[in-house]
């Protein structure tokens, strides 16, 4: 049965400001997903107690945003920029622009889907062989796809088509679908729907056979039972490469319906999962920060997300998530288009004008007043006033189907009157029968190689070493080897 939800309610007219609170909320809450589960990525919950008991915090003395906050922030820029115009092209124009033709950061563009795109583009292939590489599944496109449904607030098929644009550079299949779950779950939570349509929301953008939608069927199915039955139902035992679209996608919604949208509580579960618990916690961050509005992240959290630090890309360094959120809004009000280069220019290029003009006219207006707060720094961009094709007034219905009809996804998630039709998402599926991707070739980034996707934003490292921490190895055991053959559980019954 097809993946069917009821149609998240439009943004109210008018409500600019409630639509601010939620956009803020959702890329800050990304970025606090991010620095609260980057010290636990690639770490499994019982090293995770281990060490810190359960983490309610930051762990770290500086926390920090990975490459996670630094390509939504890279992301965000491009669609501010073009709107529902963008095209592959101007995609794979910015990957050159921005970083295939730059000096490289310390962590060389972080993971192996990066690596491999960035390779294919300085080969001169183009998009969409580009994304020909053998980690084209990977989340990477769905930890930069929460701007996507800050752009199009209550159109989940736009931003799921958006967002597939923007990967078309990187990813493929699976790689694609779970940008698209993301994307259109957080353009749903932009307009405050109930965390049971914001999950149909995200299914219905997607195949239903696919890989990711199974998993994250399975993962919201045993929400109310806790973290560790959500971990358990998707999670590919043995496999040392934590960044499977399918597995982390679905580990975040997981998360966010285990909380019932409460955004510490989402982001927590997220990060004492482990895996790859700062992409995992980003995601989380994003849906319950667009579903909650920026009101509801602790103030001692978000007042430690400074600007970018450009270790992934330098390109972004100085760029702050806010800024980036309010980019967003202006460009869906009023439209984006090429000439809004300015948007995505570095920090405080070009002329400031206090612009009145409105949507639809050839002037341009300001969108980040000086005052703008953390990451500001006094600077303000411009973007055009002009009317583009993503105006806002417009979202997409995803269709009815009567059949099946259920009252509820997750025990008290669903308010009373709302339905929604996706049969299997309280059905939990049988057990997958998947075999995971294949290991990526020995010429992919190792120790040497500036890290790989797993751990992408940490101190580089061979895959097949166990991690003792956040990026130290500590030469135990490769984690293809366990104490029976690959993919048994650990000693406390989990992969």
């Amino acid at each position: 049965m097809a993946s069917i939800a009821c149609t998240p309610p439009a943004p109210t007219p008018g409500d600019a400001a409630g639509l601010r609170e939620r956009a803020r909320g959702a890329l800050l809450g990304l970025a606090v997903g991010d620095a609260l589960g980057a010290p636990a990525e690639n770490l499994r919950p019982s090293e995770i107690r281990a060490r810190w008991g359960r983490i309610t915090g930051y762990v770290s003395e500086q926390p920090y945003g990975t490459d996670d906050t630094e390509y939504a922030i890279f992301s965000g820029l491009l669609l501010a920029r073009h709107g529902s115009a963008l095209t592959p092209e101007h995609v794979e124009a910015a990957w050159h622009e921005w970083i295939a033709d730059r000096a490289e950061g310390p962590f060389r563009g972080a993971g192996f889907s990066e690596r491999g795109t960035l390779e294919n583009l300085r080969r001169g292939l183009a998009a969409p062989i580009s994304a020909q590489h053998r980690h084209a599944w990977s989340d990477g496109l769905a930890m930069r796809a929460a701007p996507f449904g800050v752009f199009a607030a209550g159109r989940p098929a736009e931003a799921a088509r958006l967002v597939a644009i923007d990967g078309s550079v990187s990813h493929e299949g699976e790689g694609i679908y779970g940008g698209q779950a993301v994307a259109a779950g957080v353009a749903a939570a932009m307009t405050g729907a109930a965390v049971a349509v914001v999950i149909a929301a995200a299914l219905a953008v997607i195949p239903d056979d696919s890989w990711t939608a199974r998993s994250l069927r399975r993962a919201v199915s045993v929400a109310h039972r806790g973290e560790r039955a959500v971990r358990s139902a998707v999670v590919i035992g043995g496999y040392p490469w934590t960044d499977l679209a399918p597995e982390a996608v679905a580990l975040a919604f997981g998360a966010y319906a285990a909380a019932d949208g409460d955004f510490r509580e989402a982001v927590l579960t997220a990060v004492n999962m482990g895996r790859d618990a700062d992409t995992t916690a980003a995601v989380a961050g994003a849906l319950s920060g667009a579903t909650q509005g920026l009101s509801a992240i602790p103030p001692h959290w978000s007042s430690a997300i400074g600007p970018a630090r450009g270790r992934c890309l330098p390109s972004i360094t100085g760029h702050h998530v806010l800024d980036v959120a309010e980019l967003l809004v202006t460009a869906a009000e009023g439209g984006a288009g090429e000439a809004g280069a300015g948007a995505v220019g570095a920090a405080g290029t070009g002329p400031v004008e206090a612009g009145a003009a409105g949507a639809g006219t050839a002037g341009k207006r300001e969108v980040i007043p000086a005052d703008a707060g953390a990451g500001a720094a006094g600077k303000r961009e411009l973007i055009p006033a002009d009317t583009g094709a993503g105006a806002a007034g417009k979202r997409e219905l995803i269709p009815a189907d009567t059949a099946g009809t259920l009252t509820a996804v997750l025990p008290g998630s669903a308010a009373e009157g709302e339905q929604v039709a996706v049969e299997s998402v309280v059905q939990p599926s049988p057990q997958p029968t998947e075999l995971p991707p294949p290991a990526p070739p020995t010429t992919q980034p190792t120790e040497s190689g500036g890290g790989w996707a797993g751990d992408r934003g940490s101190r580089g490292r061979s895959p097949l070493v166990e991690d003792g921490g956040a990026g130290q190895p500590d030469g135990r055991r490769s984690p293809l080897v366990g104490a029976g053959s690959a993919g048994q559980p650990d000693s406390e019954g989990r992969p």
